[in-house]
């Protein structure tokens, strides 16, 4: 009798451990996944501001006609892009800005006109935190998939219904001769 008893409780510590590591394991992954949905927050508004500050550089009238209206029309399509466009449409507007920019006296037709010192350090700031911003939501991105990828989180659906973690792939290299004059 005593040895059932004894086996039955190492058998309810056992299950009570498993129980506690799986509860764990399942905390981790919500927290993982509330950290993409903030990461992910932080890049759109990174995103937006970016878009918001190349925009309103294109109407100033600092720029020449023609990178006014390239610029523009990719600001434009990257704030108005749906979610599945959104990828492209941010690529379109780093390479649009690489364009525009591509040559230091851009950046210096820009500072030189009145307010455009306080733009081009904006719009300098924006294209570097860009890349930033989404490097920390690919990377808990990342860790998400690492342990969702886990049998034991398969297995007993720890991840629930969250959809499965995506990370944001898009150009976000800045143009150089904006970032090598602030640098």
């Amino acid at each position: 009798m005593r040895a059932v008893t004894a086996t039955l409780i190492w058998i309810l510590v056992a299950l009570v451990a498993i129980g506690l590591y799986l509860s764990w394991t399942a905390g981790r992954l919500d927290r993982l996944h509330s950290r993409i949905d903030a990461a992910r927050a932080a890049l759109d508004a990174q995103l937006l501001r970016r878009a918001s500050v190349a925009q309103e550089l294109a109407t100033s009238g600092v720029l020449d006609p023609a990178a006014s209206i390239v610029l523009y029309e990719a600001a434009h399509a990257a704030r108005q892009a749906e979610e599945e466009q959104r990828e492209v449409a941010e690529s379109e507007l780093s390479q649009a800005l690489r364009a525009v920019f591509a040559e230091a006296q851009q950046v210096e037709a820009v500072r030189e006109a009145p307010g455009g010192e306080a733009a081009a350090r904006e719009l300098t700031e924006a294209v570097r935190r860009v890349p930033m911003a989404r490097r920390f939501h690919n990377d808990a991105v990342g860790a998400a998939r690492r342990l969702r990828e886990h049998r034991k989180v398969r297995w007993f659906h720890l991840a629930g219904h969250a959809p499965f973690p995506l990370a944001f792939e898009m150009d976000d290299e800045p143009p150089t001769a904006l970032v090598d004059r602030a640098a």
